[in-house]
């Protein structure tokens, strides 16, 4: 008999909610309209969209006509900035972010530097925290964005984002927040984090890969990335992907209405893994500080463990991910461990794990199982 398939890999991708695809397969088979028909079936699919639009702005606390569908969270990220920065470039130039940002902010910003912007990079403590005093000195006359994720996907710190809103607020700065890793894990309501602009991915919480959305509060300009038909409040165009629209709204009722059974669950399975890992006995450090980060996420740096290599042996029984990335004996560390993890001895032997809304012990007690083994062959030294 095959032993089944563990995964603690959630912050990379979740797998798709059976509910979910209930709502979806619909729109694959008959519900096959154009939203934008006045038939029939046009309609069954304009209000299919419509619905899923009230779902999302449920889950945030928005309004409905503050939401708009994208292909996921890199667009939504790309039309926030790219879209704030050239609606306001009469204003400024200037782009405050920080060193820990997703590559779909990070490659933003490169771009538009590349393009006559000027981006402040800030940088973060050792919990992984960004220090709101160097966000606020940052800010100038030119300053037109600021953009700091809620939490982050590789330690999954939690940003001050309410205060920085607050800062944004004081000095009539546009506020975004990538929120693709926080939306299902903590409450993320729009008011409360005092933001413009919030990025939303699917398939970080149970709904497929290639739909999105971003909180767009009323009043805030953008500039369209993309000029067509007037989709999506004449902002996004294109035929909406009715389907994966119709799954993100189902997603987003469940990730509401489950939110305190879900985190809970994922919070008690988060520290039984730690407390496993801590039965092995070996020389960690965790990164990051577990009552500042998200109740599904553990990143722990093991001393003389080759991460990489043993992810690569037990990839056909355990999903997980590396904290480094190693090339020619080089150990090269992500920005965000650059900041937190003090002694780089360990760094070698960096580890994220992210549990989910069913993640169960017996799995984790299998991984513990498999994980002994390939640790004990995988040492260093």
């Amino acid at each position: 008999m095959n032993t089944p398939f563990i995964y603690l890999d959630y912050n990379a991708s979740t797998p798709i909610d059976p509910r979910v695809v209930d709502i979806m397969f619909p729109f694959l088979t008959n519900h096959y309209g154009n939203p934008s028909s006045i038939n029939t079936q046009g309609i069954k699919a304009k209000e299919a969209i419509e619905k899923a639009r009230k779902q999302v702005a449920n889950l945030i606390g928005a309004a409905p006509q503050e939401i708009i569908f994208t292909s996921g969270g890199t667009e939504s990220n790309n039309y926030a900035i790219i879209g704030a920065a050239l609606a306001h470039k009469t204003k400024g130039n200037h782009i405050i972010t920080s060193s820990i940002e997703h590559p779909a902010v990070l490659e933003v910003c490169k771009h538009l530097e590349n393009q006559g912007f000027k981006i402040t990079y800030v940088d973060v403590d050792k919990n992984g925290i960004v220090d709101i005093n160097q966000i606020e000195k940052a800010i100038s006359p030119e300053t037109i964005l600021i953009s700091i994720m809620h939490a982050n996907n590789e330690i999954g710190s939690i940003q001050p984002t309410q205060e920085i809103g607050e800062i944004a607020k004081k000095h009539n700065v546009i506020f975004h927040t990538d929120a693709a890793q926080s939306i299902g894990k903590v409450i993320t309501n729009v008011a409360d984090l005092n933001v413009d602009l919030l990025t939303i991915a699917g398939h970080k919480f149970y709904a497929p890969k290639g739909i999105g959305a971003l909180y767009i509060k009323n009043g805030t300009s953008l500039q369209k990335l993309m000029h067509g038909a007037s989709h999506e409040f004449n902002k996004r165009p294109g035929t909406e992907n009715t389907m994966y629209i119709a799954g993100l709204g189902k997603a987003s009722e469940i990730a509401y209405q489950e939110f305190e059974i879900n985190t809970t669950q994922m919070q008690i399975m988060r520290n039984y893994l730690l407390e496993q890992l801590n039965s092995l006995n070996l020389d960690t450090i965790i990164n990051g500080d577990l009552q500042k980060t998200l109740p599904n996420t553990l990143n722990i740096s093991f001393r003389n463990i080759d991460a990489n290599a043993v992810i690569f042996s037990i990839r056909n029984e355990i999903a997980l991910s590396a904290g480094s990335a190693c090339h020619s004996g080089a150990t090269n560390l992500s920005n965000i461990l650059k900041s937190t993890l003090s002694d780089y001895e360990y760094a070698k032997g960096t580890f994220r794990f992210s549990v989910g809304k069913n993640t169960t012990k017996q799995e984790i007690d299998r991984a513990i199982h498999i994980l002994s083994k390939a640790f004990t062959k995988h040492q260093t030294i």
